[in-house]
């Protein structure tokens, strides 16, 4: 926690890995109603101009977690925060940072290589860019909470290209990219609470017949 005077400030949670352990940081983390929630981690890079260490922004997601199904239907569309990716994207873009959006592959599966023809079935349709474990959860818990939500990875490995995640070699690009894959995630969270002291606008939170919170 780096907590600033008025005690407001940031919060850096590690979820682990995986949706599961996603889901239950991040029903904990909203009761505290935050501002916001950014996803920073790592991925797989799905396409063949991307590279290790390439940057993904994810504008929406395929929901193959299954964590959150039973009361937030895949048939429900979940799409990162608008304001928080173009603010995203500035900073990505004044870094000079390589970068891609699109659509990130959330699986449950750790080992979804060894079932590939399914999956990739479902990658090509949803023209994924990125698979990971916890970005959808995170995204999809967001929006069942009312908390907006914006995804920044690094792709860290390429397994449909033969370039797999290998343990010491993971670590060197760990080491080489954390610094300032967080440090965008900052500048974006600092610049939201310059330009927006009362929180992002809610509008788009609410259903359309839903009341403001607070409010008969």
């Amino acid at each position: 926690h780096h907590i600033r005077p008025g005690r407001d400030g940031v919060s850096l949670v590690d979820i682990g890995v995986g949706p599961s352990n996603a889901k239950t940081v991040t029903d904990h983390v909203a009761v505290l109603r935050p501002d916001l929630m950014l996803m920073i981690g790592h991925c797989g890079g799905l396409r063949n101009h991307q590279d290790i260490g390439d940057l993904v922004l994810a504008t929406t997601y395929h929901r193959a977690d299954g964590v959150l199904d039973h009361v937030l239907p895949v048939s429900v569309p979940v799409a990162s925060n608008h304001r928080l990716n173009t603010y995203l994207l500035d900073a990505l873009v004044r870094r000079e940072l390589p970068y891609r959006l699109g659509t990130v592959f959330t699986t449950a599966n750790r080992n979804w290589e060894f079932e590939q023809e399914r999956v990739l079935d479902a990658m090509r349709l949803s023209r994924a860019v990125a698979v990971d474990m916890e970005s959808a959860t995170v995204a999809a818990n967001g929006f069942r909470y009312r908390v907006p939500t914006a995804t920044l990875l690094a792709v860290s490995d390429k397994p449909l290209h033969g370039r797999p995640k290998l343990s010491e070699a993971a670590q060197d690009f760990y080491r080489a990219t954390r610094r300032w894959h967080l440090e965008v995630a900052v500048e974006v969270v600092d610049r939201v609470r310059r330009s927006h002291p009362d929180g992002l606008p809610a509008a788009d939170f609410r259903s359309p017949d839903e009341p403001l919170f607070g409010v008969e």
